[in-house]
Protein backbone atom coordinates (compact mmCIF):
# COMPACT_ATOMS: atom_id res chain seq x y z
CA UNK A 1 0.00 0.00 0.00
CA UNK A 2 0.66 3.55 -0.57
CA UNK A 3 1.54 5.63 2.38
CA UNK A 4 -1.04 8.70 2.70
CA UNK A 5 -0.06 11.71 3.27
CA UNK A 6 -0.43 12.97 6.71
CA UNK A 7 -3.65 15.12 6.17
CA UNK A 8 -5.80 12.58 4.57
CA UNK A 9 -4.14 9.86 7.16
CA UNK A 10 -6.62 8.11 9.78
CA UNK A 11 -4.82 8.75 12.81
CA UNK A 12 -4.86 6.62 15.99
CA UNK A 13 -3.59 7.45 19.35
CA UNK A 14 -3.60 4.63 21.93
CA UNK A 15 -3.58 6.14 25.28
CA UNK A 16 -4.91 9.21 26.48
CA UNK A 17 -1.90 9.79 29.02
CA UNK A 18 0.14 12.87 28.94
CA UNK A 19 2.28 11.37 26.00
CA UNK A 20 -0.91 10.37 24.04
CA UNK A 21 -2.52 14.01 24.67
CA UNK A 22 0.18 15.46 23.92
CA UNK A 23 0.83 14.00 20.66
CA UNK A 24 -3.08 14.59 19.98
CA UNK A 25 -3.30 18.59 20.67
CA UNK A 26 0.17 19.32 18.44
CA UNK A 27 -1.20 16.84 15.50
CA UNK A 28 -4.44 19.11 15.84
CA UNK A 29 -2.44 22.40 16.00
CA UNK A 30 -0.91 21.53 12.44
CA UNK A 31 -4.37 20.74 11.14
CA UNK A 32 -4.43 17.15 11.16
CA UNK A 33 -7.25 14.67 12.52
CA UNK A 34 -6.22 12.37 15.46
CA UNK A 35 -8.44 9.87 16.99
CA UNK A 36 -7.64 8.97 20.72
CA UNK A 37 -8.61 5.94 22.47
CA UNK A 38 -8.18 5.21 26.07
CA UNK A 39 -9.47 2.21 27.98
CA UNK A 40 -10.89 4.23 31.22
CA UNK A 41 -14.24 4.88 31.35
CA UNK A 42 -13.98 8.42 31.42
CA UNK A 43 -11.31 11.14 32.67
CA UNK A 44 -12.08 10.94 36.40
CA UNK A 45 -12.42 6.96 36.25
CA UNK A 46 -9.24 6.39 38.33
CA UNK A 47 -6.59 8.47 40.60
CA UNK A 48 -3.66 9.92 37.90
CA UNK A 49 -1.23 9.28 40.50
CA UNK A 50 0.94 11.51 42.32
CA UNK A 51 3.10 15.20 40.72
CA UNK A 52 5.19 15.05 37.89
CA UNK A 53 8.14 17.95 37.61
CA UNK A 54 8.22 18.75 33.71
CA UNK A 55 12.00 20.01 32.70
CA UNK A 56 13.10 22.70 30.33
CA UNK A 57 14.59 20.33 28.30
CA UNK A 58 12.21 18.08 27.18
CA UNK A 59 9.00 18.07 28.85
CA UNK A 60 8.54 22.03 28.48
CA UNK A 61 9.89 21.94 24.99
CA UNK A 62 6.85 19.38 23.90
CA UNK A 63 3.85 22.25 25.97
CA UNK A 64 5.38 25.20 23.93
CA UNK A 65 4.81 22.94 20.46
CA UNK A 66 1.43 22.27 21.81
CA UNK A 67 0.90 26.03 22.51
CA UNK A 68 0.13 25.34 26.59
CA UNK A 69 3.41 26.13 28.12
CA UNK A 70 2.28 29.48 29.81
CA UNK A 71 -1.07 27.39 30.82
CA UNK A 72 1.05 25.10 32.39
CA UNK A 73 3.16 27.64 34.76
CA UNK A 74 0.19 28.99 35.95
CA UNK A 75 -1.03 25.37 37.19
CA UNK A 76 2.57 24.34 37.96
CA UNK A 77 4.26 24.76 41.63
CA UNK A 78 7.82 26.16 41.36
CA UNK A 79 8.29 25.59 45.24
CA UNK A 80 7.99 22.32 44.75
CA UNK A 81 11.41 21.99 43.27
CA UNK A 82 12.37 21.55 46.66
CA UNK A 83 14.39 18.71 47.48
CA UNK A 84 15.91 17.34 50.70
CA UNK A 85 18.02 14.15 51.31
CA UNK A 86 18.19 12.20 54.40
CA UNK A 87 19.70 9.44 56.46
CA UNK A 88 17.72 6.86 57.43
CA UNK A 89 18.37 8.85 60.90
CA UNK A 90 16.81 11.51 59.88
CA UNK A 91 19.40 13.91 59.94
CA UNK A 92 19.02 16.36 56.31
CA UNK A 93 22.19 15.43 54.33
CA UNK A 94 21.65 17.68 51.55
CA UNK A 95 18.54 20.35 51.00
CA UNK A 96 17.72 22.31 48.21
CA UNK A 97 15.82 25.24 47.60
CA UNK A 98 14.75 26.75 44.16
CA UNK A 99 15.34 30.23 43.50
CA UNK A 100 12.75 33.22 43.25
CA UNK A 101 11.42 32.37 39.62
CA UNK A 102 13.08 29.18 39.12
CA UNK A 103 11.47 27.42 35.97
CA UNK A 104 13.98 24.51 35.07
CA UNK A 105 11.17 21.68 36.74
CA UNK A 106 8.36 23.33 38.16
CA UNK A 107 5.87 20.42 39.54
CA UNK A 108 2.28 19.76 38.58
CA UNK A 109 -0.47 17.26 39.46
CA UNK A 110 -0.65 14.50 36.88
CA UNK A 111 -4.41 15.19 36.69
CA UNK A 112 -4.04 19.05 36.27
CA UNK A 113 -1.35 18.20 33.54
CA UNK A 114 -4.19 16.06 32.24
CA UNK A 115 -7.04 18.22 32.44
CA UNK A 116 -5.32 21.21 30.79
CA UNK A 117 -4.54 19.07 27.87
CA UNK A 118 -7.89 17.34 27.48
CA UNK A 119 -9.12 20.81 27.85
CA UNK A 120 -7.17 21.79 24.33
CA UNK A 121 -8.12 19.12 22.82
CA UNK A 122 -11.49 19.41 19.80
CA UNK A 123 -14.47 17.65 21.37
CA UNK A 124 -14.68 14.02 20.59
CA UNK A 125 -11.06 13.31 20.08
CA UNK A 126 -10.94 11.40 23.37
CA UNK A 127 -13.30 8.00 22.74
CA UNK A 128 -13.47 6.48 26.40
CA UNK A 129 -14.64 3.27 27.77
CA UNK A 130 -12.21 1.99 23.71
CA UNK A 131 -9.96 -1.08 25.77
CA UNK A 132 -7.23 -2.32 22.85
CA UNK A 133 -6.99 -5.85 22.89
CA UNK A 134 -4.88 -6.81 19.53
CA UNK A 135 -3.96 -5.10 16.32
CA UNK A 136 -4.49 -7.15 13.12
CA UNK A 137 -3.93 -6.18 9.30
CA UNK A 138 -0.28 -5.91 6.92
CA UNK A 139 2.96 -4.51 7.88
CA UNK A 140 2.31 -1.28 5.96
CA UNK A 141 -1.37 -0.97 6.71
CA UNK A 142 -4.15 -0.46 6.52
CA UNK A 143 -3.97 -1.76 10.24
CA UNK A 144 -7.20 -2.81 11.91
CA UNK A 145 -7.94 -2.32 15.81
CA UNK A 146 -9.49 -4.56 17.71
CA UNK A 147 -11.71 -3.38 20.92
CA UNK A 148 -12.67 -5.28 23.73
CA UNK A 149 -16.11 -4.00 23.19
CA UNK A 150 -16.41 -5.85 19.77
CA UNK A 151 -16.08 -3.15 17.57
CA UNK A 152 -13.17 -2.73 15.19
CA UNK A 153 -11.26 0.46 13.34
CA UNK A 154 -9.33 0.55 10.45
CA UNK A 155 -6.27 3.41 10.17
CA UNK A 156 -3.38 4.16 8.63
CA UNK A 157 -1.35 5.03 11.73
CA UNK A 158 -1.42 3.32 14.87
CA UNK A 159 0.59 5.63 17.88
CA UNK A 160 1.07 3.12 20.76
CA UNK A 161 1.22 5.63 23.84
CA UNK A 162 -0.19 2.98 26.13
CA UNK A 163 2.48 2.57 28.90
CA UNK A 164 4.40 -0.35 30.11
CA UNK A 165 2.06 -3.27 28.89
CA UNK A 166 1.23 -1.93 26.16
CA UNK A 167 -1.35 -3.26 23.72
CA UNK A 168 0.34 -1.59 20.77
CA UNK A 169 4.01 -2.65 20.90
CA UNK A 170 3.36 -6.84 20.46
CA UNK A 171 2.49 -5.21 16.50
CA UNK A 172 6.24 -4.24 16.14
CA UNK A 173 8.18 -6.25 18.88
CA UNK A 174 8.32 -9.33 21.13
CA UNK A 175 10.32 -7.34 24.15
CA UNK A 176 7.77 -7.56 27.10
CA UNK A 177 9.06 -5.86 30.24
CA UNK A 178 10.76 -7.17 32.94
CA UNK A 179 10.68 -6.90 37.10
CA UNK A 180 14.03 -4.75 38.31
CA UNK A 181 13.98 -6.81 41.76
CA UNK A 182 12.58 -3.33 43.48
CA UNK A 183 9.21 -2.77 44.10
CA UNK A 184 7.52 0.13 45.45
CA UNK A 185 4.65 0.60 48.23
CA UNK A 186 2.70 3.66 47.62
CA UNK A 187 1.09 5.80 50.87
CA UNK A 188 -1.04 8.19 51.16
CA UNK A 189 -1.72 11.09 53.28
CA UNK A 190 -4.33 14.27 52.76
CA UNK A 191 -5.42 17.15 55.30
CA UNK A 192 -1.73 17.03 55.86
CA UNK A 193 -1.25 20.66 57.49
CA UNK A 194 -4.23 19.70 59.79
CA UNK A 195 -4.05 15.53 60.61
CA UNK A 196 -0.27 14.92 59.39
CA UNK A 197 1.89 18.51 60.78
CA UNK A 198 4.97 16.51 61.75
CA UNK A 199 4.99 15.10 58.19
CA UNK A 200 3.80 18.03 56.51
CA UNK A 201 6.95 19.53 57.89
CA UNK A 202 9.60 16.61 57.15
CA UNK A 203 8.37 17.03 53.51
CA UNK A 204 8.90 20.63 53.07
CA UNK A 205 7.57 21.58 49.61
CA UNK A 206 8.71 19.37 47.03
CA UNK A 207 9.68 15.73 48.36
CA UNK A 208 12.20 14.19 51.00
CA UNK A 209 14.46 10.93 50.33
CA UNK A 210 15.99 8.53 52.69
CA UNK A 211 17.50 5.11 52.22
CA UNK A 212 19.99 2.94 53.82
CA UNK A 213 21.36 0.60 51.02
CA UNK A 214 18.96 -2.11 51.21
CA UNK A 215 15.80 0.37 51.29
CA UNK A 216 14.28 4.06 50.79
CA UNK A 217 11.50 5.59 51.20
CA UNK A 218 10.67 8.89 48.81
CA UNK A 219 7.78 11.56 50.20
CA UNK A 220 6.90 14.03 47.54
CA UNK A 221 4.39 16.95 48.02
CA UNK A 222 1.26 16.84 45.97
CA UNK A 223 -1.41 19.75 45.54
CA UNK A 224 -5.12 19.86 47.27
CA UNK A 225 -2.73 19.42 50.61
CA UNK A 226 -1.84 15.60 49.81
CA UNK A 227 1.55 14.23 49.90
CA UNK A 228 2.13 10.80 48.76
CA UNK A 229 4.97 8.13 50.37
CA UNK A 230 6.76 5.79 47.77
CA UNK A 231 8.60 2.33 49.96
CA UNK A 232 11.03 0.91 48.43
CA UNK A 233 11.97 -2.34 48.82
CA UNK A 234 14.19 -5.27 47.06
CA UNK A 235 11.85 -7.94 47.33
CA UNK A 236 10.06 -10.53 44.84
CA UNK A 237 7.30 -8.75 42.49
CA UNK A 238 5.12 -11.02 44.17
CA UNK A 239 5.99 -10.73 47.52
CA UNK A 240 2.58 -10.02 49.05
CA UNK A 241 1.17 -13.00 47.96
CA UNK A 242 3.71 -15.13 48.97
CA UNK A 243 3.94 -13.94 52.58
CA UNK A 244 -0.11 -15.16 52.85
CA UNK A 245 -1.17 -11.54 52.43
CA UNK A 246 -3.87 -9.20 49.93
CA UNK A 247 -3.09 -5.74 49.32
CA UNK A 248 -6.03 -5.08 51.47
CA UNK A 249 -4.20 -6.70 54.72
CA UNK A 250 -3.33 -2.87 55.36
CA UNK A 251 -2.73 -3.44 59.55
CA UNK A 252 -0.78 -6.69 58.84
CA UNK A 253 1.45 -5.19 55.62
CA UNK A 254 2.02 -1.93 57.87
CA UNK A 255 3.18 -4.20 60.82
CA UNK A 256 5.76 -6.13 58.23
CA UNK A 257 7.20 -3.05 56.99
CA UNK A 258 7.75 -1.19 60.79
CA UNK A 259 9.61 -4.36 61.36
CA UNK A 260 11.96 -4.23 58.04
CA UNK A 261 12.65 -0.12 59.19
CA UNK A 262 13.27 -0.59 62.24
CA UNK A 263 16.43 1.01 63.04
CA UNK A 264 14.76 4.02 61.28
CA UNK A 265 13.96 7.75 63.31
CA UNK A 266 10.60 7.10 64.56
CA UNK A 267 9.39 9.69 62.18
CA UNK A 268 10.80 8.57 58.93
CA UNK A 269 8.56 5.72 60.30
CA UNK A 270 5.91 7.52 60.60
CA UNK A 271 5.31 7.65 56.97
CA UNK A 272 4.80 3.79 56.88
CA UNK A 273 2.15 3.99 59.79
CA UNK A 274 0.48 7.06 59.76
CA UNK A 275 -0.75 6.51 55.79
CA UNK A 276 -4.41 7.47 55.31
CA UNK A 277 -6.40 4.30 53.89
CA UNK A 278 -4.41 1.16 52.09
CA UNK A 279 -1.29 0.95 50.40
CA UNK A 280 -0.82 0.98 46.49
CA UNK A 281 1.67 -1.89 45.10
CA UNK A 282 3.90 -0.84 42.33
CA UNK A 283 6.47 -3.45 41.08
CA UNK A 284 9.53 -1.77 38.90
CA UNK A 285 9.45 -2.73 35.32
CA UNK A 286 11.66 -2.10 32.32
CA UNK A 287 12.20 -3.24 29.15
CA UNK A 288 15.70 -5.01 27.46
CA UNK A 289 18.22 -2.50 26.28
CA UNK A 290 18.18 -2.10 23.81
CA UNK A 291 14.83 -2.28 22.46
CA UNK A 292 13.96 -1.13 18.90
CA UNK A 293 12.25 -3.06 16.04
CA UNK A 294 11.83 -3.23 12.39
CA UNK A 295 10.21 -0.44 11.07
CA UNK A 296 6.38 -0.39 10.25
CA UNK A 297 5.07 2.79 8.68
CA UNK A 298 1.84 1.91 9.82
CA UNK A 299 3.00 1.45 14.02
CA UNK A 300 5.19 3.26 15.68
CA UNK A 301 5.39 4.15 19.86
CA UNK A 302 6.23 6.81 22.45
CA UNK A 303 6.99 6.94 26.10
CA UNK A 304 7.11 3.74 28.33
CA UNK A 305 5.25 1.77 25.42
CA UNK A 306 8.74 2.18 23.34
CA UNK A 307 11.68 2.19 26.34
CA UNK A 308 10.22 1.61 29.45
CA UNK A 309 13.19 2.51 31.51
CA UNK A 310 13.75 2.20 35.46
CA UNK A 311 12.43 5.27 37.23
CA UNK A 312 15.70 7.84 37.23
CA UNK A 313 14.33 11.28 36.23
CA UNK A 314 12.81 10.46 32.40
CA UNK A 315 9.21 8.73 32.58
CA UNK A 316 6.73 11.53 31.56
CA UNK A 317 9.13 13.95 30.21
CA UNK A 318 10.85 11.66 27.32
CA UNK A 319 7.30 10.65 26.70
CA UNK A 320 5.69 13.89 26.33
CA UNK A 321 9.01 15.19 23.96
CA UNK A 322 8.64 11.65 21.77
CA UNK A 323 5.03 13.13 21.66
CA UNK A 324 6.48 16.47 19.95
CA UNK A 325 8.81 15.57 17.68
CA UNK A 326 6.06 12.78 16.18
CA UNK A 327 3.36 15.35 15.58
CA UNK A 328 5.80 17.26 14.56
CA UNK A 329 7.31 15.01 11.84
CA UNK A 330 3.87 14.25 10.68
CA UNK A 331 2.91 17.73 10.39
CA UNK A 332 6.62 18.17 7.99
CA UNK A 333 6.65 15.29 6.06
CA UNK A 334 5.00 13.96 2.75
CA UNK A 335 4.33 10.66 3.87
CA UNK A 336 2.95 9.06 7.13
CA UNK A 337 5.92 6.75 6.04
CA UNK A 338 8.33 9.88 6.36
CA UNK A 339 7.24 10.98 9.10
CA UNK A 340 8.19 7.45 11.01
CA UNK A 341 10.98 7.35 9.34
CA UNK A 342 12.04 10.23 10.53
CA UNK A 343 10.93 10.11 14.06
CA UNK A 344 12.05 6.86 15.18
CA UNK A 345 15.82 7.64 13.71
CA UNK A 346 15.75 10.16 16.01
CA UNK A 347 14.00 8.66 19.05
CA UNK A 348 15.31 4.90 19.08
CA UNK A 349 18.90 6.37 19.45
CA UNK A 350 18.15 8.40 22.30
CA UNK A 351 16.00 5.93 24.03
CA UNK A 352 18.76 3.24 23.57
CA UNK A 353 21.66 6.02 24.79
CA UNK A 354 19.76 6.74 28.07
CA UNK A 355 18.48 3.05 28.60
CA UNK A 356 21.49 1.99 28.82
CA UNK A 357 22.64 4.88 31.05
CA UNK A 358 19.91 3.42 33.58
CA UNK A 359 19.93 -0.27 32.95
CA UNK A 360 20.07 -1.86 36.08
CA UNK A 361 19.32 1.42 37.85
CA UNK A 362 16.57 0.45 39.78
CA UNK A 363 19.26 -0.53 42.89
CA UNK A 364 20.06 3.74 42.91
CA UNK A 365 16.60 3.94 44.82
CA UNK A 366 18.26 2.33 47.75
CA UNK A 367 21.45 3.72 47.40
CA UNK A 368 22.24 5.84 50.84
CA UNK A 369 25.57 7.59 48.64
CA UNK A 370 24.28 11.20 47.98
CA UNK A 371 24.10 12.10 44.30
CA UNK A 372 25.93 13.95 42.24
CA UNK A 373 23.99 17.40 42.10
CA UNK A 374 24.75 17.16 46.23
CA UNK A 375 28.12 17.45 45.85
CA UNK A 376 28.60 20.58 43.15
CA UNK A 377 28.92 24.02 44.06
CA UNK A 378 25.97 25.14 41.44
CA UNK A 379 23.04 23.07 41.78
CA UNK A 380 20.19 25.44 39.77
CA UNK A 381 20.41 23.63 36.89
CA UNK A 382 20.81 20.24 37.99
CA UNK A 383 18.25 17.54 38.50
CA UNK A 384 18.09 17.66 41.90
CA UNK A 385 15.85 14.28 42.13
CA UNK A 386 17.56 11.81 43.22
CA UNK A 387 15.37 9.00 42.23
CA UNK A 388 14.09 10.81 39.83
CA UNK A 389 10.63 10.53 37.71
CA UNK A 390 9.53 7.06 39.85
CA UNK A 391 8.25 9.45 42.24
CA UNK A 392 6.29 11.68 39.46
CA UNK A 393 5.25 8.83 37.38
CA UNK A 394 4.64 5.26 38.92
CA UNK A 395 4.62 2.71 36.93
CA UNK A 396 1.11 1.29 36.81
CA UNK A 397 1.03 -2.65 36.62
Amino acid sequence: MTSPAPARARISVIGAGPGGLTCARILQRHGLTPTVYDRDSGPDARDQGGTLDLHAGNGQIALREAGLLEEFFALARPEGQEMRQMSSTGEILFHHVPEDGERFKPEIDRGALRDLLLGSLRPGTVQWGRALTSISGPAGGPRLLHFADGTTVETDLVIGADGAFSRVRPAVSPAVPQYSGVSFLEAWFSGVQARHREIDELVGQGGAAAADGERGMFAQRNGGDRIRVYIIRRVPADWIERCGLTIGDTGAIRARLLSEYAGWSPLLRRLISDNDGHYVDRPIYALPVPHTWERDPAVTLLGDAAHLMPPLGVGVNLAMLDAGELALALARSATVADAVRDYEETMLPRSTETAKLLEGGAEQLLSDELPHFAQDDDTRHEDHSPIGSYRKDPVRP
